[in-house]
């Protein structure tokens, strides 16, 4: 992982964009001035350009290199996927590592503390949580890179310290102003004097402890990440990647572990921990699925601590943690079904069971698997499929399934039945299933089957993937 600061930027004044295709006329223009803004901001487009030139080469050669960061199609256009990510919350620091605050000055290059301990002093205090938790969580982040790292940190309270942090909003004294809520969350400069390793966090925002609007103990240890000399990651599983999101646990990643134990080595004395897996590649020839589920017109494909969710409308899935959605279901997803005659999506997870009313938990839960009426012996679900054209919900479990009838809340008699026996030529095991149009879709390692629920026979054999454009 290459080092990389954050450049002062300047405010410039732009021409709207005037397209020159006959497809560019139809985009709209206020995406096309978002797009010019982001790109100057993250991607060094360069400021001044007029006119036609804002979608010349240059702009699409750097929506190029946003959409190959961020794992997108690369189309060079501004697609629906493209303005999705521009408008989510994200770090203000680029990311391109040419970006250096001096790109012309040596002694930015690689930079990295050569102190240590590390010097940190807080200048000021949010007003949205108390003192302490401030504190707290400032400790917490810094000690992630620590536990890592042969880096200590010791507090200032008065003076100049190493990393100088603070609450801001707006122009807030060093020429890189933040934008109001949302947007940019914070921005923080690589090693070196002065400003160097200053982390500053937007007061605009609503910093919080917990799941809800920003937590401060993740975006401070993504910002203590470039105050440390590391770049932004292309990895959607690591801390280092710019898009905020939240998630539980001990937050690096292999590849946030790798960048800064280039730089500082490992800690000599470790204590044990357990870094995050890396995001799954949808491209993986050997990728297999934990779940697939409906939502509402959308399909949502469930593989460890990530989901993807795929719209009719949209070229690209789109690749989001579990926890940054729902807080409050598991990390891990067994298997998932959607009923949509009730607008609900379950969710299972070891023994017990969830209910979504879209993006919301149903109250009263999560409940026990066993509630449906499945034996205590049954300690998981691998697959679960609703079938409209019936009523029931088909749960797969080892190399048994059972058919429950969601209108009368209760299992059917006569199971559980072999999956061998009622669905022939798929094997004995499923690890996710979906149902469209009186097909059934199963998920087993690298295959998918596309099996005719009314002719009981496989009449395609697909790679798990293909559905995600593979």
């Amino acid at each position: 992982m290459e080092t990389a600061g954050l450049i002062l930027l300047l405010t410039v004044t732009y021409s709207v964009a005037v397209p020159l295709s006959s497809e560019e006329s139809s985009e709209d223009m206020q995406d096309w001035l978002t797009a010019e803004k982001y790109l100057r901001r993250f991607y060094d487009l360069p400021a001044g350009l007029q006119g036609a030139e804002t979608s010349s080469d240059t702009m699409r050669q750097k929506i190029r290199e946003m959409q190959a960061f961020f794992q997108l199609e690369v189309t060079g256009s501004l697609d629906s996927n493209t303005l999705e990510v521009m408008a989510k919350p994200r770090c203000g620091v680029p990311d391109v590592a040419e970006y250096n605050l001096f790109p012309k000055n040596p002694k930015w290059k690689n930079p990295k503390w050569k102190s240590n301990p590390v010097t940190f002093r807080i200048v000021n205090y949010t007003p949205d949580l108390h003192k302490s938790d401030v504190d707290r969580a400032i400790r917490n982040a810094l000690n992630v890179w620590s536990e890592v790292t042969p880096l200590k940190f010791k507090k200032l309270y008065e003076g100049n310290a190493d990393i100088m942090i603070g609450f801001g909003s707006k122009e807030h004294g060093d020429y890189n102003p933040f934008d109001g809520p949302n947007g940019l969350l914070a921005h923080a400069y690589p090693p070196g004097q002065g400003m160097g390793g200053d982390t500053h966090f937007d007061e605009d925002e609503t910093w919080t402890k917990d799941s809800h609007e920003y937590n401060l103990f993740l975006v401070a240890s993504h910002e203590f990440g470039h105050a440390l000399g590391l770049s932004h990651s292309t990895d959607p599983g690591a801390l280092m990647y710019p898009v905020y999101s939240y998630a539980q646990g001990f937050p690096l990643s292999e590849d946030d572990i790798q960048g800064i134990q280039a730089l500082y080595g490992p800690n000599p004395n470790p204590p044990y921990v357990k870094p995050k897996p890396v995001a799954p590649n949808k491209c993986d020839p050997m990728l297999t699925f934990d779940a697939v589920t409906e939502l509402r017109g959308e399909t949502i494909i469930f593989k460890d601590r990530f989901y993807w969710r795929l719209h009719p409308q949209l070229p690209e899935p789109d690749q989001t943690l579990i926890k940054s959605t729902w807080p409050a279901i598991p990390k891990k997803v067994d298997a998932a079904y959607e009923n949509p005659e009730k607008d609900l999506v379950f969710i299972f997870s070891g023994i017990k069971m969830w209910a979504l009313n879209g993006y919301t938990l149903v109250e009263g839960y999560p409940k026990y698997i066993h509630k449906l009426g499945l034996p205590k012996s049954v300690r998981k679900i691998d697959a679960a499929v609703y079938i409209p054209d019936t009523g029931r919900t088909l749960l797969f479990t080892d190399e048994e399934y059972w058919s429950y009838d969601d209108n009368r809340g209760s299992m059917d008699r006569g199971y559980p039945r072999r999956i061998e026996d009622d669905f022939p030529g798929i094997g004995e095991e499923v690890d996710a299933a979906a149902y469209h149009y009186g097909y059934l879709y199963f998920y087993r390692d690298q295959i998918q089957f596309e099996y005719s629920f009314h002719a009981r026979k496989v009449i395609r054999i697909m790679r798990t993937n293909s559905i995600l454009n593979c």
